[in-house]
């Protein structure tokens, strides 16, 4: 690719600071954002509570007794998503070319808007003012030729954490093509995408810590080590090779919301109701992106972490509350109960734009078409009121959510 075309978004503790927001006294205080319950998860983590070395997908626990000043703020993700979009439609105000990785970042390839809107650096920063004086968040924004080079350049524009606390970042990120190597091969080996936890033990038994060192070790080595493709992969980024363009027309494959009960639950007419809930949940967001999905997915977690799941594919693709929740409670039928329920999870997948639907030769239109209408109704009410404005009835029992 040629030029600093590339940039790579992301909001500063978005989840947090959308909190803080809400609450201006859990400002400078070290914040957690999930359930506080002994089944709680952390999905985001202020820089005060990661100084103490919180850190997201920690149990709530563990979070506890390593910050017990910590304050815990239950997730509010349709708030997260209202802002969310506002934050994108002010990327898409710059180019058409974004790609949405999660709420709070995406990629954006500014190489058509230059003439518009100056070098690729100056939008940054036109970008960095406009998302703060349109929400009041921050984000840190990365510049480079390639999407590995942006992601790893908006990392270190964000806020450090140094011994003395947290400094302030940066803000805006270039890397430009004379640095590139010595930016890159500084890097943990554990900062290029494909390195996980397995990957990274392999690489370690092989000396190599630094992007630096992996760059060194011929491609053989490493293929022989990691396979052919992984093997092939990783040699390319530890060259900074990364030929894969900004996807405007990403989607995501799949659509889900999940819930950790407080408590077991072993009750299915408690589990019924809650696959409302969290059929509403995905059946609005399918709407929101313009997409429809043909297969319906429960997982269910038991006591001992031991995952159940159970899917069922229809002809027609399913967007609306009732077409999903029923299938979904369908599947719940299918699925002993007895040893309890601990998390209990709706999914829709092979995902694609909505179309219109086959009549059948009883029926003049189909039996959905009243829940379109009021489906449609329901999208108006929260565009204009927030996601909160209205939803299906739900039980006294209120367990921690998280989207995917």
């Amino acid at each position: 690719m040629g030029g600093l075309s590339i940039l790579h978004v992301d909001m500063d503790a978005f989840y947090v600071e959308v909190e803080r927001q809400n609450d201006p006294s859990l400002i400078g205080r070290p914040v957690v954002v999930g359930g506080d319950s002994d089944r709680g998860v952390i999905a985001s983590a202020s820089y005060e509570a990661r100084a103490m070395g919180v850190k997201s997908a920690m149990s709530s626990v563990v979070a506890r007794k390593i910050c017990p000043d910590a304050v815990f703020v239950r997730s509010n993700f349709s708030r997260y998503r209202e802002i969310s979009q506002q934050v994108h439609q002010i990327f898409h105000s710059v180019t058409p070319a974004v790609e949405p990785i999660a709420l709070d970042e995406a990629f954006l390839d500014v190489g058509g808007a230059h003439r518009l809107f100056g070098s690729s650096e100056e939008i940054a920063w036109q970008l960095r003012s406009d998302v703060y004086e349109s929400v009041g968040l921050d984000c840190s924004v990365g510049v480079a030729n390639s999407k590995l080079l942006a992601k790893l350049a908006s990392v270190a524009a964000k806020p450090q954490l140094t011994p003395e606390g947290v400094r302030p970042g940066v803000g805006i990120y270039v890397v430009h093509q004379e640095n590139q190597k010595s930016f890159l091969e500084a890097h943990p080996v554990e900062a290029l995408w494909g390195v996980g936890a397995v990957t990274l033990k392999k690489l370690r038994s092989m000396g190599i810590s630094t992007v630096g060192e992996l760059a060194a070790i011929p491609k053989e080595a490493l293929i022989e080590v990691l396979g052919a493709s992984h093997g092939a992969h990783l040699s390319k980024l530890s060259r900074g090779i990364d030929v894969r363009r900004v996807d405007s027309d990403r989607q995501r494959k799949s659509i889900s919301h999940e819930e950790t009960f407080p408590e077991d639950v072993y009750v299915r007419e408690v589990l019924e109701s809650e696959i409302i809930r969290l059929s509403d949940a995905v059946s609005a967001r399918a709407r929101t992106q313009g997409t429809a999905g043909r297969t319906v997915q429960l997982k269910v977690r038991r006591p001992d972490m031991s995952y159940v799941t159970r899917s069922i594919t229809v002809e027609e693709p399913v967007d609306t509350l009732p077409e999903i929740a029923e299938k979904a409670t369908e599947l719940l039928a299918q699925i002993n109960l007895d040893q309890g329920v601990r998390l209990l999870g709706v999914g829709l997948s092979r995902l694609g734009p909505v179309g219109p639907r086959q009549l059948t030769l009883v029926e003049a239109e189909p039996q959905t078409s009243g829940w379109k209408r009021l489906s449609s109704a329901i999208d108006h009410i929260r565009e204009r009121y927030g996601d909160s404005a209205i939803g299906p009835g739900f039980t006294k029992r209120r367990p921690e959510s998280s989207d995917s």
